[in-house]
């Protein structure tokens, strides 16, 4: 849900306490302009628009499920200005959608203090030594190359882009191998021995075997046989380190770090002196010629990182704005320094060796061109055009599937992903894979037997929750009730009040509590547990009913015309959704039984970061102050939850085609866990696992923590197979 705050806040009079001063300032007339921000920085954007209200800045807030949703409120004028890196511009710059409509430009950047006037963020250079025989690029071939590491810019990405449009880095398109493995053979092959530290792919088989196969990439590491971090001869100051110590004739790194390692003046720094002789060394350039390395001669780079930086649309940009929204993300800028704030860093993408600096009005394509980092964005190593097609059936997993091939593919994860929508059930797109029209399916885990004997389907990927979980995915429903409590069976529970992870197609929330009420024989139907409880909360259900009645919406917005609006709501708006919201429930004494998977029961000692559900946190609980409630009576610890839960849930998982070879479904595993290994992480850029449009479990299971790969070992497909027929699983 989209929220908007701080227009009617920044034009009142904002009083606040300065040590022991009271101030009031006015905010000044004219637009108060909006910065769109991610859902999870909401409660930040609420104390910037406080911070700056009483220094009498003006803005407000609306905010996003992610980044990618704020380019698009950007682009569509429901917000003014968002905080983006390049890859984000990018995103703006190819949304045919939007782009021409929009007039997306970036007026402001984030720049460091101590290049204030830098053009670019960073560039990058190769080093060689003073009296290597190289006269142009081709002569690179057989060299000993250091690297700062797979997947970075200046060390990577740069050199294999500018190195293959050149012509140097050959074979590269090869159909047979991933985008990834492509480039490592290609840089394999042109240099003798190499560092090039790492998570060559984030499947750890395929690490090990792309370590294996081009190992000669690790020769020149500090630990060859490791070829990871740390390694003194890693980053931007290892690989000069590689080159001087250890062998190397050639590092790829950028000049900041050229400049530190000879003991160069650096921007507004003084030289600092180093044991390294810069007169020993040269940059070698493109067009193959050498430049000397020292205060005074300009660099020969091979492309430039851009500054990240604000964007905001055409409607924000026209007359006299761009120079007010330039003051005051200036102004924020620097208010947020002086306060030490959350926002600052998150919002404004700010630290303290960073400031935000008005910068000429460009459009975020030219933004990429001016710095040759365009094709560096969109380089692609693997077969010409070779997408991975995923199919799903329902709008919402394709919006959200859409949205990650765009965002993955301008963060580098190839093969590009494509996304289409084949009929109303998981049959169509099962039947598009048996017959080679798709590459990628989805699936809940009691399917997949299924689709292995029927449609020639092969696992891939599966879903994963973090402790709780088995080693397979599967995630245990329980019935939680505090040590204090006097339930000791299901039977006890009724005219009892229920917290529950969510309603309808939620697994240990609903499915296996009412099967385990229906087999116990205490409701005949679904439709009488709302009667069975006195009161419940199950988000999804209808707002006005007895489902309902004890949940209690945003908690967070403070505002109980919001709190109302989204009471019960199936996001996590609704401060008791989920496992962690119904846990919050019932320590909130707003039930006396909780239906939940055990994986938050297993993670509530974990710093919650999740402030929706702080009021359920009043007390300090601990996973040692619950029980679980046996289906069969009784109640038992925790950790005997295998002889006392309500059933196990199977992953959803990923499936492919058998007919395919190794290298295949080893690109599209790779590929796959290259996305959603970073938005698992980065979920402010992308929120992959979450609710969406405010459709629950769409593509993934929303609670899903990232993905793993799928391995011989895996063996309950049977076992699956029955929980669904079961439970009545879809």
């Amino acid at each position: 849900m989209s929220r908007d705050i701080g227009g009617a806040v920044v034009a009142l009079m904002t009083v606040a306490l300065l040590g022991d001063s009271v101030v009031a300032t006015t905010a000044p007339a004219g637009k108060v302009f909006t910065i769109c921000v991610p859902d999870v920085y909401w409660k930040e954007c609420k104390e910037m628009i406080e911070d700056s209200a009483v220094k009498g800045i003006p803005v407000s807030c609306v905010s996003g499920r992610d980044r990618y949703e704020c380019i698009e409120k950007v682009g569509k004028k429901e917000a003014d200005v968002v905080a983006v890196d390049p890859e984000d511009m990018y995103l703006a710059a190819k949304d045919n959608a939007l782009a021409s409509s929009a007039g997306y430009s970036v007026v402001e950047q984030v720049r460091t203090k101590e290049e204030p006037d830098a053009v670019y963020r960073y560039e990058a250079v190769a080093v060689i030594h003073k009296d290597l025989n190289i006269s142009n690029v081709q002569g690179l071939r057989g060299l000993k190359s250091c690297h700062t590491g797979v997947g970075r810019n200046v060390g990577y990405k740069i050199p294999i882009t500018k190195l293959t449009a050149m012509g140097v880095l050959q074979n590269i398109h090869d159909p047979l191998y991933s985008a990834r493995e492509n480039e490592l053979r290609a840089f394999s092959s042109l240099f003798s021995k190499g560092c090039l530290v790492g998570t060559w792919s984030p499947d750890p088989a395929i690490n090990r075997r792309l370590k294996e196969t081009y190992s000669n990439m690790c020769a020149l590491c500090e630990k060859p046989e490791i070829c990871d971090y740390p390694d003194i001869y890693s980053g931007y100051e290892g690989a000069l380190r590689c080159l001087a110590h250890n062998g190397g004739e050639v590092a790829w790194t950028k000049v900041i770090y050229v400049k530190r390692f000879f003991g160069l003046p650096v921007g507004v720094t003084p030289a600092v002196p180093t044991s390294e002789n810069p007169a020993e060394f040269r940059y070698f350039c493109p067009d193959g010629s050498k430049v000397p390395i020292d205060a005074t001669t300009k660099p020969c780079t091979w492309a430039a990182r851009p500054w990240q930086g604000y964007m905001t649309n055409g409607g924000a940009a026209k007359g006299g704005n761009v120079e007010a929204l330039q003051q005051e993300l200036t102004d924020l800028g620097k208010l947020g320094e002086q306060e030490k704030a959350d926002w600052w860093k998150d919002i404004m993408l700010l630290d303290k060796k960073t400031l935000a600096v008005p910068a000429p009005v460009v459009l975020p394509e030219d933004h990429l061109k001016n710095s040759k980092y365009l094709d560096v964005i969109e380089r692609n190593s693997g077969a010409v055009g070779k997408i991975a097609r995923w199919c799903v059936w329902s709008e919402s997993a394709l919006d959200k599937c859409r949205a990650l091939g765009r965002a993955s593919f301008s963060r580098d994860v190839r093969p590009k992903l494509e996304c289409a929508r084949s009929g109303t059930d998981q049959d169509s797109c099962l039947n598009a894979l048996k017959e080679g029209k798709t590459d990628l399916v989805v699936l809940e885990g009691g399917s997949v037997l299924r689709a292995i004997r029927d449609f020639r389907a092969t696992p891939i990927i599966a879903e994963s929750y973090g402790p709780g979980a088995t080693k397979l995915g599967e995630r245990p429903a329980v019935a939680v009730v505090k040590k204090s409590s006097s339930i000791n069976g299901l039977g006890d529970l009724r005219g009892k009040r229920s917290c529950h992870s969510g309603y309808k197609g939620n697994f240990a929330g609903w499915t296996a509590p009412i099967h385990a009420l229906k087999k116990a024989g205490l409701i005949g139907s679904e439709e009488e547990a709302a009667d069975f409880f006195a009161g419940s909360c199950a988000p999804g259900a209808l707002p006005n009913s007895k489902l309902c009645q004890q949940c209690i919406g945003s908690v967070a917005a403070g505002d109980d015309r919001v709190r109302d609006a989204t009471k019960c709501a199936p996001t996590s708006a609704e401060a008791f959704r989920g496992g962690a919201g119904a846990l919050a429930c019932l320590t909130a004494d707003k039930g006396d039984v909780a239906f939940l998977p055990l994986t938050a029961l297993s993670q509530t000692d974990e710093k919650e970061k999740d402030t929706e559900v702080d009021v359920g946190r009043q007390a300090g609980s601990k996973s040692s102050d619950f029980e679980l409630l046996c289906p069969q009576g009784g109640r038992a610890p925790i950790d005997e939850w295998s002889r006392c839960n309500l059933g196990v849930e199977p992953p959803r998982v990923v499936v492919s085609s058998a007919e395919k070879d190794a290298n295949a479904l080893e690109e599209l595993t790779h590929g796959t866990l290259a996305a959603s290994s970073l938005y698992s992480k980065r979920p402010d850029l992308l929120h992959l696992f979450g609710a969406w449009g405010g459709i629950a479990n769409s593509l993934f299971k929303d609670d899903a923590q990232g993905l793993v790969s799928v391995d011989k070992s895996w063996d309950s497909w049977n076992d699956w197979q029955n929980t669904q027929q079961e439970y009545g699983l879809a």
